[in-house]
């Protein structure tokens, strides 16, 4: 193939693919690339993708085929597609249905095309100990037991397995969705929404798989109405008590279910329901080091059919293996990002399913479902004395002294007063930096230990307009719905987690009335461990596409 000017891809061999947004082919690119690519960084011209064997046996799960996945990029390609690229794809995405779990009456049977793939995955010593007897050339039986162990060891050794045992079904559970709110409002799924639970419950595989949606883009609803759609007993985890409260009020507004049929299984309340709520947190709290987690009982208790997982890419890693002995329950992940810090993606894969919807920010954006934002890093020196305390600390003490730096205090009276008309949140991780802040400019705050009850309200007089700011530490960087927050304003960060940045410009990133824009300001000290470490989650927001700029306070 030679030359194409209008096309928008360059395939390169390392695997990458740079997409340029100007083009007329553009949208038919995007679109193509996200049944089978990675989208690593997103600035506003050329946008970098990534193909991967994990992004490609996604793509198989999915349905696609081999010989499609290359068709799409020699067409889309401005330039020849470099051979080994093919090559790589044929031999990665093919692994995918090689191996697969079937039943065979009251057992479980891995099965193969090959028999040596059968003896290969014999030799492998972490697999081997998961394996039953051979049952024949082509496969081998495995104790029901162990389906989701084999499946993320053999993930992990390159070897996908395409599920198809099929999944135990749950106790029935009577549960449709309401055409009004609470409020007698009448409302309905978005389309994109409708299209993220259709691809869940459809399919060969459906059941089981990720669902990934930008944040303000209604994840939570792809949860109540994949639970509408199943029938079943639900076990929803989410990220901690204020997500909890929000996915139980969500499901009493948008469904038929009534207050005796929603549970919450917390530390004061262990309610076991048709629909019962917890939260990571106490299902892997432990009375010490040397003690199993206490609750994790909750996963077998109850006749499950469906278990929904809230931000899929924080699944804690001691969840993981309960997650493997549940293999036989639906599971719905839900997520911004599949990004995680411990790099565990194969595992969200493995042990929850293969991506089933994917829809970028920027295409929610451009229709208007979440808004337009802009982040603004606004870089502030120490006081002298400050630089000398700096000086003569330890690293880690030197990050605590930039991210507290009083001179920030300043900083953030210029942006309250800037936006006095629109309704402010004001984000840290320390908690005494955050609450000299709520003092100064008498805000009211939340923090881990503010009980349910206070948050609620303080969260309702906010969303009312009894108050137009509100300071929020870590506790607020999840599941926080409040619509009308578009300025958020970050005093300090944790290192330099990409996770915490998405999650917190996510506050405010809710379809606003009006001017649907956001502003995100990030406080850093200059010249300091804070900069180094903001640096990278700065470059994570701009890959994602973000407007970035940088100012220097004087």
């Amino acid at each position: 193939m030679s030359y194409v000017p209008d096309n928008p891809l360059i395939v390169q061999s390392d695997h990458t693919i740079l997409l340029e947004t100007q083009g007329p082919r553009y949208v038919e690119a995007r679109d193509a690339l996200l049944g089978f690519a990675e989208l690593v960084k997103s600035p506003e011209y050329v946008h970098t993708w990534r193909v991967t064997p994990l992004s490609l046996w996604n793509a198989a799960a999915a349905g696609h085929d081999v010989e499609s996945v290359i068709d799409t990029l020699v067409s889309l390609a401005k330039y020849p597609v470099p051979d080994n690229v093919p090559a790589s794809i044929r031999g990665w995405m093919s692994r995918y249905g090689t191996l697969r779990l079937v039943r065979d009456g009251a057992i479980l049977r891995l099965e193969v095309d090959d028999p040596d793939d059968l003896e290969l995955i014999q030799h492998l010593k972490p697999v081997a100990a998961l394996l039953g007897p051979a049952l024949d050339d082509h496969g081998l039986q495995i104790h029901p037991r162990h389906r989701g162990e084999l499946k993320a060891v053999l993930a992990h050794h390159g070897h996908p397995v395409q599920d198809l045992a099929g999944y135990d079904d749950g106790d029935a559970l009577q549960i449709e969705l309401s055409t009004t709110s609470s409020r007698g409002e009448p409302w309905g799924l978005r389309d994109y929404q409708v299209a993220a639970i259709d691809a869940f419950c459809g399919g060969p595989a459906a059941g089981s798989g990720v669902v990934v949606l930008p944040c303000g883009a209604g994840k939570t609803l792809v949860g109540v109405g994949a639970m509408a759609r199943m029938g079943m007993r639900t076990l929803v985890v989410c990220t901690g008590h204020v997500a909890l409260q929000q996915w139980k009020r969500e499901i009493l507004r948008r469904t038929t279910l009534t207050e005796d049929q929603v549970g919450e299984y917390s530390a004061t309340l262990k309610q076991l329901r048709p629909v019962t709520l917890t939260t990571y947190q106490l299902l892997t709290w432990r009375k010490d080091k040397t003690s199993a987690p206490a609750h994790l009982r909750l996963f077998c208790e109850a006749n499950w059919g469906l278990i929904v997982y809230d931000e899929v890419h924080l699944l804690p890693a001691p969840l993981f293996r309960e997650t493997a002995l549940l293999a036989a329950r639906r599971r719905l992940g839900l997520t911004a990002t599949l990004v995680r810090e411990d790099g565990r993606e194969t595992d969200v894969f493995a042990l929850v399913g293969p991506k089933r919807f994917d829809l970028p920010w920027r295409v929610l954006e451009h229709q208007g479902w979440i808004a337009s934002a802009e982040c603004v890093e606004l870089r502030v020196a120490l006081s002298s004395a400050d630089r000398l305390r700096y000086a003569g600390a330890s690293e880690r003490a030197r990050f605590r002294i930039a991210a507290t730096n009083a001179r920030k205090g300043a900083v953030v009276e210029r942006l309250l007063e800037r936006h006095r008309d629109a309704k402010v949140l004001v984000l840290g991780t320390y908690l005494d930096q955050l609450r000299w802040i709520a003092r100064r400019f008498e805000l009211p705050i939340i923090t881990g230990k503010t009980p349910g009850a206070e948050r609620q309200a303080l969260f309702e007089r906010f969303r009312s307009g009894g108050c137009a700011a509100l300071a929020l530490s870590k506790v607020g960087n999840f599941a926080v719905d409040l619509p009308d927050a578009s300025v958020a304003i970050q005093v300090s960060g944790s290192f330099g987690s990409r996770q915490e940045e998405a999650q917190r410009l996510g506050r405010i990133l809710r379809p606003k009335a009006g001017v649907n824009r956001a502003l995100f300001y990030t406080l850093v000290t200059s010249n300091s461990r804070e900069q180094a470490f903001a640096e990278r989650r700065q470059l994570f927001l701009a890959e994602q596409g973000y407007p970035y700029r940088i100012e220097v306070v004087p």
